[in-house]
């Protein structure tokens, strides 16, 4: 019986392997990867950057590129803004895994709270679009609400603990200086406040 013949394209195995391998190479329709050897659809990381390209140094339109590379308009700007933050290493999709809600980084979620304080008409559900035009992700508007909601009880329960802080701080103090500290010289009182710190288990 003849050994059947093993035809497995060793650069295709190694784009798999490094997660680089295009999972739609046919949807690639641009001229210079049609018309040149050089350019293979197969290779998510050349046909992401070759998208960038024609758009930064060619002058292509966003959706022209988008749509010659296989790729949607907020897909471009996801692969621009990856290639400007991380250079090629960007371009290669992360590893699989739990997702959440990575989209809304601390810098994506400070920003929506800006534009939140600087226009009280907005509302949070409103906000993924301004989020892919600033950013070029997209994410769900109850995304974006509960992320909003978790920063803020996060951070209320920071100011929360400083002030607790700095509550028993002051009654430490004048636990061991009842006469307080306004009649000491400043360098005195720094120090006294930080021993009644330390002295928070005696």
């Amino acid at each position: 019986m003849a050994r059947r013949e093993d035809k497995t394209d060793p650069k295709e195995t190694a784009l798999a392997a490094t997660r680089c391998l295009n999972p739609h190479p046919e949807q690639v329709h641009d001229q210079g990867f049609l018309a040149s050897e050089f350019f293979d659809a197969r290779d998510l990381v050349q046909v992401k950057y070759e998208m960038v390209r024609r758009v930064k140094a060619d002058g292509a339109a966003v959706t022209e590129a988008a749509a010659a590379f296989g790729y949607s308009r907020p897909s471009y700007y996801q692969a621009a803004a990856a290639l400007e933050a991380s250079g090629l290493e960007g371009l290669v999709p992360a590893r699989p895994g739990p997702r959440g809600a990575s989209k809304l980084t601390e810098e994506v979620l400070a920003w929506a709270e800006e534009q939140l304080a600087a226009d009280p008409a907005l509302r949070p559900a409103q906000l993924p679009d301004r989020i892919e035009e600033a950013f070029g992700v997209r994410v769900h508007p109850r995304s974006a609400e509960r992320a909003l909601a978790r920063r803020r009880e996060r951070h209320s329960k920071s100011r929360h603990a400083s002030d607790s802080l700095r509550s028993s701080a002051a009654e430490l103090t004048g636990w061991l200086l009842p006469g307080g500290l306004g009649d000491l010289p400043s360098s005195d009182a720094s120090r006294l406040t930080a021993e009644a710190f330390a002295c928070g288990g005696c």
